[in-house]
């Protein structure tokens, strides 16, 4: 739990813990640590397929649990002596999906320490900040980044870098001219080559002096930094107990076992890549096929090939597969390309859907087009990971209900380790009831230890001992009581006319279902009659023409003039995250035009 807390903070983090009765020092899961769990399948199932890497050139490379074991302690060893790195220390990495840097992620919770994986997508001055406010002291950097991360770690006259990474090691490719200067930049901060000339140590030497520094359940192993568009990026601090909770409360609502394989197609500096794709089948002693990235072209052929049961992804990885499956049946192929067929994907289950935005056009277009479930799911790196899902027993006709009757899809019913409910937004406590809307909020086992070094964040967050999302919503009861929740907005997103606030999900759902539009946002531009208003931005399909006339008068069809977008920018495409969440406020700026604009019926 963070210090410098306040004791009712202190007080109410600790209650955001409980679920059930249970406070969070009664684990749920039957594991010394993670370390344990490995140890654990590398020993009763050591043969058994693990992890399979898939790089850009589509070389496969396959490890068993127990060489993923042994290699994962060869790493820990050469952090212990030859790095310094100990129990409770941070280790960041500037990287990407690849065997190495999991294997540096499980080096670090065998040993203890924590990992703050860095997002490569990121400017350099959001980096730099990550990088000196997680006080790493070691940073593990790929080889086509090291030029990058000097600049970062460094810094100039307008930003201070990175000073406390005193060591910096290279990941992969082989020392050459880039490792040289780099080495040469930073002669004040070693750096030592990791990659195929390592000359690791044995996986059977003795970490440290008798292996006295045991890994808790409740040491750190995460810290993430959310990927919010305004104020500073808060540190997520998650525990070792909270990645196998989540990943045991996951398995156990969608019947995830140990026979079963997941692909990991989103990055994996983010907890959703971590914890569905790879903490899971660790969880039940599955496997998971690691990609480089997500490719269109190659993702069916390696679910076929594979027999990939699950894939975890983000409804702009829906969007893609329509429109890549569209361009194969017009060349006269089947819609998975490749010249696979439904009956190569009998195996497959299931998708997990969430992070992103998933309209109800999008749930309704992908289950027609491929007639495959998706489970859609909630959750933030708050509370690890997913938080909830749609059962996973629910038959075709009751999943399609629930994702497309309701104006919003449901994100389900909570899973064991947590408890949801809705609040007032307001932050008085005030607990809400069936189809009223207010802010979602969580307690359970996932939920994170705090933000780091960041009191009034935690002070607001856990004002009245749940943890609060920050995210608008509702939930209603099926016929046997069980609440299934839906999520409208983010809250601070909702667009305040003249005190009168809007979900931008609602007027979205009536863009995107106008003919020739790919893509449409709502956006809440600032303007001095009503304080803001309603603007739309708008990716149109190519070659279609559409002017603004006729996308406001489709929208007051079927919409009131006060919600109804009174400015239209097109563009070509939309800012995401690297998760795939629509980033509306970094498009406000578009809309100053008509700050002074008073619009009328």
């Amino acid at each position: 739990m963070p210090k410098a807390l306040d004791s009712q903070t202190r007080t109410n983090l600790y209650w955001a813990h409980f679920k059930d009765g249970a406070p969070p020092e009664a684990h749920k899961v039957p594991f010394r640590n993670i370390r344990d769990l490995l140890a654990m399948h590398a020993k009763t199932s050591g043969g058994k397929t693990f992890l399979i890497n898939y790089d850009d050139d589509d070389r496969r490379l396959e490890l068993s649990y127990a060489e993923f074991t042994a290699r994962a302690h060869q790493a820990a060893n050469f952090l212990y002596d030859d790095l310094g790195v100990r129990r409770g220390d941070r280790v960041a990495t500037i990287a990407y999906n690849h065997v190495d840097t999991v294997l540096i992620y499980f080096a670090c919770w065998v040993i203890g320490a924590a990992v703050a994986p860095q997002n490569v997508g990121e400017d350099d001055l959001r980096i730099a900040f990550i990088l000196r406010n997680c006080e790493a002291k070691v940073c593990f950097v790929r080889a086509e980044y090291l030029g990058r991360a000097e600049r970062i770690i460094r810094g100039n006259e307008r930003d201070p870098g990175a000073p406390n990474i005193k060591r910096v090691v290279q990941v992969g490719g082989r020392p050459g001219k880039n490792y040289l200067n780099f080495h040469a930049a930073l002669k004040d901060r070693p750096t030592t080559f990791l990659g195929d000339e390592s000359g690791a140590k044995a996986a059977d030497m003795p970490m440290g002096e008798g292996n006295a520094e045991t890994a808790a359940l409740d040491d750190e192993a995460l810290l993430v930094y959310t990927s919010g568009t305004t104020g500073t990026p808060k540190g997520v601090i998650l525990s070792q107990y909270n990645l196998l909770v989540d990943a045991y409360g996951i398995s156990q609502w969608q019947a995830i076992t140990g026979n079963q394989r997941a692909m990991c197609v989103l990055p994996i500096h983010h907890v959703n890549g971590i914890v569905v794709t790879i903490m899971i089948p660790l969880y039940v002693g599955g496997s998971t096929v690691l990609n480089r990235r997500f490719s269109v072209s190659h993702f069916w052929e390696r679910v076929a090939r594979e027999r990939v049961n699950v894939v975890s992804v983000v409804p702009t990885l829906l969007q893609f597969l329509i429109e890549y499956g569209e361009r194969e049946r017009e060349a006269g192929k089947t819609i998975f390309g490749g010249g696979i067929s439904r009956r190569d994907l009998t195996h497959f289950r299931h998708f997990i859907c969430g992070a992103g935005t998933l309209s109800v056009a999008l749930a309704k277009s992908f289950s027609e087009f491929f007639g495959l479930t998706i489970l859609h799911g909630y959750g933030l790196s708050e509370s690890t990971c997913y938080s909830c899902f749609l059962p996973i027993g629910l038959s075709w006709e009751t999943n399609q209900h629930w994702l497309l009757d309701h104006g919003y899809p449901s994100i389900g019913c909570p899973i064991e380790p947590n408890e949801m409910a809705i609040f007032t937004a307001d932050g008085s406590g005030e607990q809400l009831g069936e189809g009223e809307r207010g802010e979602i909020c969580i307690r359970g086992h996932n939920v994170m230890q705090g933000y780091y070094k960041r009191p009034d964040a935690n002070a607001e967050t856990f004002k009245f001992q749940w943890f609060r999302s920050g995210d608008e919503g509702f939930f209603l009861l099926d016929e046997s009581g069980r609440q299934f929740f839906f999520i409208t907005g983010r809250i601070k997103e909702l667009i305040n006319r003249g005190g009168v606030k809007f979900s931008p999900f609602d007027i979205e759902e009536v863009l995107i279902g106008i003919d020739g539009v790919k893509a449409g946002l709502a956006i809440g531009f600032q303007n001095v009659y009503y304080g803001e208003e309603v603007g739309a931005y708008v990716v149109l399909e190519e070659g279609e023409q559409i002017d603004d006339e006729a996308i406001i008068a489709r929208c007051r069809q079927q919409m009131p003039f006060e919600k109804s977008p009174k400015a239209v920018v097109f563009g070509s495409e939309i800012p995401v995250t690297s998760t795939g969440k629509y980033q509306r406020l970094k498009l406000q700026d578009l809309f100053a035009e008509w700050e002074r604009t008073q619009f009328r019926p």
